[in-house]
């Protein structure tokens, strides 16, 4: 009984968790941002979030985060989404016995292009079918339910 008194204790020690807040920004971005359109963007109606995250196992990196990651995954959340604003850069780590956990976690509101959130005239959809010519140019596009997705994605893939 006493050897777990002892245990516990120890178990507490190594197990910790920590969420640090980097900054908070105005506007960021890491795509091409035209600040000449500035005036046509809209703000999304929900705030998104990004991670980037790695882990250590037995002090070996598995990789690193990267904030830049974290900015990508956030805007790409959002068809047509350029930026975004208003946000926060959180650094988030936890320790378990021998495996440590590291994150960079970006949240912020979508700064949207109309002219990218749209194509031909159709609102772009979580799942969506384009088909291109040789030169590039967009010869066919469709928006798709999931279960439609997953046809398209198995003929691709040969698995029909």
């Amino acid at each position: 009984m006493k050897k777990l008194f002892l245990i516990i204790p120890l178990l507490f020690l190594l197990s910790t968790s920590c969420t640090q807040r980097i900054f908070d920004f105005t506007i960021i971005s890491t795509k091409n941002l035209d600040l000449s359109q500035m005036d046509s963007y809209t703000r999304g109606t929900a705030r998104v979030e990004g991670t980037d995250a790695v882990y250590f196992v037995l002090f070996v990196p598995l990789g690193f985060p990267n904030m830049k990651e974290a900015i990508d995954k956030a805007i790409e959340t959002t068809p047509g989404a350029v930026a975004l604003v208003d946000g926060v850069v959180f650094n988030k780590a936890w320790t378990a016995i021998l495996t440590t956990y590291t994150a960079y976690i970006v949240e912020g509101t979508p700064l949207i292009d109309p002219n990218l959130a749209q194509l031909n005239g159709q609102e772009i959809g979580k799942y969506n079918y384009c088909k291109l010519n040789r030169k590039g140019k967009i010869k066919e596009f469709r928006i798709l339910s999931a279960e439609e997705y997953e046809v398209e994605k198995a003929k691709i893939q040969g698995l029909d």
